[in-house]
């Protein structure tokens, strides 16, 4: 038996993964354990729960990988800051101590870290360091269901590289070609982001959610002042524009003066149309550079199939563009495509092109649904719900599905935590919040008695596979809610001219399909499809809701508030479950009712957790 132990850390997302002979076994993110968003500290909570879940103790493992190289990434820093210079010396002075007492040092910080595990671990001669965009390539490619693609990587930046093209043939993977550092699509999304007021790393999603409000009538000006894209697809930054590459802030005067106003301040600025054109804007662009960048590598290599990682990949409605296109006949996309999924990369890397092992192609594809994380069974959910002063009854199961159901098509808000927790930053129905998608009310009451966020938001439906043609313009997978695409014609409801003539956020409350909560306000959808074999109760709670209803779909958002990570232990679920208005939790075998709480159990969760 052969055991490989991935680590990605110190940048943010940090996460741990465990192979075994090659097979991914668990694998989760740290912010999940420590409840801080983003987590970028070295992942001793994940790496304790995978090694755990594996029945490994870390002195029995046998490699362990490190998802990129600190010495190329140093090189990289010192390199930007003198071809800068003397610009960038307050960012330059921030930095250098950080590197010089660790980061340089790196195999010996986390040495350090690693033997606080176990102290049997003696000797770091089994840690290694993986490029950051192999990692993300071979994540994309060694768990997909095809034995050949192109391997489309973009981000903000690894070592030096922002854009990555690899082909991958059975085992084999390699990097063809690279755009490098400043010349970043994941930076100038964030640089965005960062104008519009949101937090980058984290807010690039709010962006995308705001881009259908507006209209695209920035476009030509950030074609024609900040990026000059080829062809094929490549590009290049005006860097007089950012700040990012020197500077402790993504953009600067010249960037306001460009666009005619400043950085939005999010605490006291609400947002305009204003924010909303510049997002339709940067997302319009953003498609035409993937999709070029599609066109050029499907005709350079020849491959019918296209993998896509790094933080751009988590662009779902750049992905449904590409699908759409028919560039490729198949695409498949890593659930965990920011840096965590960077750990189980580095370690599949390993396995595959250092060692040689053989790949067996699984023709769903290798990541058991994305379930990798924890999981409680039902004598531990119940120990956990009677500490936190619970109350709660445990039902068989015919009878949970069909109560849960029943809530649901009732319009009520559910909890929903069973089985193992998702890896990536998507809820897939295993700590989910789910709700009915008929509903005209569920988007905005969800967003802002639950979730405690923007009311624009929007919500992904969970659709029954063999459903997904006869109510939205696809017919492929999407177990990872990677994929955007239209609703059918036949269950839209057009606008009328008077709504037509509506401003941004004024077009939220209007019904637009059968299934409002769902659709956004161009007609399409963040779909995730789900099938019996990956996630069983799941399946059979939408079959259930079909039965009752005749829709197949049900609201699916993950379940924490606004700021939070997604909730891992029960007892998580139960204190987001009363810091929230949720109306039942359904955990395991039990079902708990609000109504029925002790009300002195209730928290504040506006305050609770810093906001996003």
């Amino acid at each position: 038996m052969s055991s490989i132990l991935g680590i990605s850390a110190f940048y943010h997302d940090s996460a741990a993964c465990i192979l075994i002979d090659g097979k991914i076994i668990a694998a989760a993110q740290e912010e999940r354990f420590t409840r801080k968003k983003h987590d970028p500290n070295y992942p001793h909570n994940a790496i304790e729960f995978v090694l755990k879940y594996a029945n490994l103790k870390l002195s029995e493992v046998d490699q362990i990988v490190f998802f990129e190289k600190p010495f190329l990434k140093f090189e990289r820093l010192l390199e930007t800051y003198v071809a800068f210079a003397p610009k960038g010396f307050v960012s330059f002075a921030k930095a250098m101590p950080l590197w010089i007492k660790e980061k340089l040092f790196q195999k010996n910080l986390l040495f350090n870290k690693l033997k606080k595990h176990d102290e049997n671990y003696k000797s770091d001669e089994n840690i290694f360091f993986s490029d950051h965009h192999l990692s993300h390539a071979a994540s994309a490619f060694f768990p997909s269901p095809f034995d050949e693609a192109v391997i489309l990587t973009a981000d903000g930046v690894g070592e030096w590289a922002t854009t990555t093209v690899a082909v991958g043939k059975n085992e084999t993977l390699e990097i063809k070609k690279e755009i490098h550092f400043p010349h970043s699509l994941g930076l100038l999304y964030s640089a965005f982001t960062y104008y519009t007021g949101f937090k980058v790393n984290s807010g690039e999603y709010k962006l995308m959610g705001l881009a259908p409000y507006g209209n695209p009538i920035y476009e030509d000006k950030i074609k024609s002042k900040l990026i000059d894209i080829k062809e094929d697809g490549s590009f290049h930054l005006d860097q007089s524009y950012f700040n990012y590459a020197t500077g402790l802030t993504m953009t600067n005067k010249k960037f306001e003066n460009l666009f005619g106003q400043k950085v939005r301040n999010p605490q006291y600025e609400k947002l305009t149309q204003f924010h909303m054109d510049i997002a339709a804007s940067i997302q319009k662009v953003t498609e035409e550079i993937m999709i070029k960048l599609a066109n050029s590598i499907r005709e350079e290599y020849g491959i019918r199939n296209l993998c896509l990682a790094g933080g751009v990949a988590l662009n779902c409605v750049a992905n449904g563009k590409i699908l759409r296109e028919k560039i490729f006949d198949n695409i498949w996309i890593q659930p965990a495509a920011g840096d965590a999924g960077g750990s189980l990369g580095a370690a599949l890397a390993l396995w595959h092109i250092d060692q040689g092992n053989k790949r067996l192609v699984n023709l769903k594809d290798d990541m058991k649904g994305s379930y990798l994380g924890a999981e409680y069974n039902q004598e531990e959910i119940e120990r956990e719900l009677k500490a936190a002063g619970a109350n709660f009854e445990t039902l068989k199961y015919e009878e949970l599905i069909e109560k849960t159901s029943e809530f649901l098509s009732n319009e009520k808000a559910i909890g929903w935590f069973q089985g193992r927790m998702e890896f990536g930053p998507r809820a897939l129905g295993g700590r989910s919040i789910l709700g009915d998608p008929r509903s005209d009310k569920m988007q905005k009451n969800l967003n802002l008695k639950v979730k405690y966020r923007e009311s624009f938001r929007p919500f992904a439906p969970s659709i029954l596979r063999e459903d997904l043609p006869k109510w939205f313009e696809l017919n492929v997978d999407s177990p990872y809610m990677l994929l955007v695409a239209n609703i059918n014609s036949d269950k839209k409801i057009e606008m009328t001219v008077e709504q037509r003539k509506l401003f941004g956020i004024d077009k939220l409350n209007i019904k637009r399909s059968e299934i409002p909560a769902v659709t956004h306000i161009d007609y399409s959808a963040r779909i995730q499809t789900v099938t019996k074999d990956t996630n069983v109760r799941y399946y059979d709670l939408i079959s259930k809701f079909k039965e009752k209803t005749g829709c197949p779909v049900i609201v699916n958002t993950s379940f924490n508030v606004r700021g939070e990570p997604i909730v891992n232990t029960p007892t998580d679920a139960f204190n987001c479950f009363m810091g929230t208005e949720l109306d039942y939790l359904v955990i395991g075998d039990c079902i708990l009712d609000k109504l029925k709480q002790n009300p002195k159990l209730k928290k504040d969760y506006t305050k609770e957790f810093e906001l996003d």
